[in-house]
């Protein structure tokens, strides 16, 4: 067996990983996605939320146990690595796919996400105006500091820290919330998509973020269009953590 493993957090976790695999499998730990990939593995187990989401940008087509990645992913705990890794060797794991998001912008793809895709503006405190629709009626327009669109996976992060709710997987939708709206009373919403944002005011620098990681300005009028496309594969084991568990 095949293991790869994409660190970006504590590096005792990566040693208590590959310690765990001892001689029963052929790691490769690298943080570069490409080398881990280029090997061939079975199955690559992430440390961290960052190394999951390079995996996705990487375009990973294997299978992904989370360690210590935070909600949403049903992650394993530190301290049950151990556990976690035996099932993985004794094959006793199941997997179940969770969409990704594609955004494109002005009807070209710039990026895949699989939590979120916001639209900010550049400078901190500062706000714009945002339009939301949905099979082409307009859902609402405001002024915020920022608009996300959140998978179910994305749902229990940023944009439940913004005011939205908790969406449960496999629903095949998608939470929208304004951030720090300039209103008293501003809705969030849960769509099928596709969903189509804009920036409505040519005011300061707006920029398109995927997995709290920059892709490319936007400027204003220009139809930002985020739709599921494609998949991640996760890995669950015995000691995954709920889905729910926040």
């Amino acid at each position: 067996m095949r293991v790869g493993i994409v660190p970006s957090t504590d590096g005792d976790v990566v040693e208590e990983i590959e310690g765990a695999l001892g001689d029963e499998a052929e790691p490769t730990t690298s943080e570069d996605t490409g080398t881990v990939l280029d090997a061939n593995p079975t199955v690559v187990v992430a440390v961290g939320e960052q190394a999951v989401t390079n995996l996705v940008r990487a375009g990973v087509s294997v299978p992904v146990l989370p360690v210590d990645a935070g909600p949403g992913l049903e992650s394993v705990a530190p301290n049950d690595i151990e556990p976690a890794v035996a099932d993985l060797l004794a094959g006793e794991w199941t997997t179940v796919d969770r969409p990704l998001l594609s955004a494109t912008v002005d009807g070209e793809h710039v990026a895949d996400a699989l939590f979120d895709a916001t639209l900010v503006t550049s400078e901190p405190a500062r706000i714009s105006e945002y339009s939301v629709r949905v099979a082409g009626e307009e859902v609402s327009q405001f002024r915020a500091d920022a608009v996300v669109v959140a998978t179910p996976t994305g749902s229990l992060g940023y944009a439940h820290d913004a005011g939205g709710p908790v969406v449960e997987r496999g629903t095949g939708v998608v939470s929208v919330v304004p951030v720090a709206p300039f209103a008293i009373h501003v809705d969030n919403w849960v769509l099928r998509g596709p969903v189509t944002l804009a920036v409505e005011r040519d005011e300061d620098a707006v920029e398109l973020l995927a997995d709290d990681r920059s892709v490319r300005p936007v400027r204003p009028h220009e139809p930002v269009e985020v739709a599921f496309d494609g998949s991640m594969e996760l890995v669950s084991v015995e000691s995954s953590r709920p889905f729910f568990d926040e």
